[in-house]
């Protein structure tokens, strides 16, 4: 059994700076280790869309595998926040809103987001003390 059967996946841009900065704020806040981490540009991600027929390769998207379902935008950010407890549940009743208008938000945010926080050449978050985190 594959490692990541057993957790949450999150597959970020690893050269966006407000991803890896989302992808330090889980680490921190994710006390029951409950994620692992791949760049979406990485061989590991690859493989792991290819396996679950993944089509859509939009590296403007957060994605979250979770016992074998894919979720993105906002979706992925509300699962996100369930797991991650108290007060980021606060924002699970945002889910009663509809999907559309949450996606249209996480576009607008996605479309901006170099613009706003910068990005990096190449993927450099995977740290010596979170190495274990991140699938290879």
């Amino acid at each position: 059994m594959p490692l990541h059967e057993n957790h949450s996946v999150l597959l970020f841009d690893g050269v966006c700076n407000l991803c890896n900065n989302a992808v330090k704020f889980i680490i921190r806040h994710d006390k029951k280790n409950q994620f692992l981490f791949a760049s979406i540009q990485s061989d590991a991600a690859k493989k792991l869309l290819l396996h679950h027929n993944y089509k859509n390769n939009n590296l403007d998207s957060l994605l979250l595998l979770e016992q074998g379902k894919m979720f993105d935008k906002s979706q992925a950010v509300l699962v996100i926040c369930r797991h991650l407890g108290f007060p980021w549940k606060l924002f699970l009743p945002l889910g009663f809103l509809p999907g559309s208008w949450l996606d249209s938000l996480y576009d607008f945010v996605a479309r901006n987001r170099y613009r706003w926080f910068g990005k990096k050449k190449v993927c450099t978050l995977e740290l010596p003390e979170h190495k274990n985190r991140f699938i290879q």
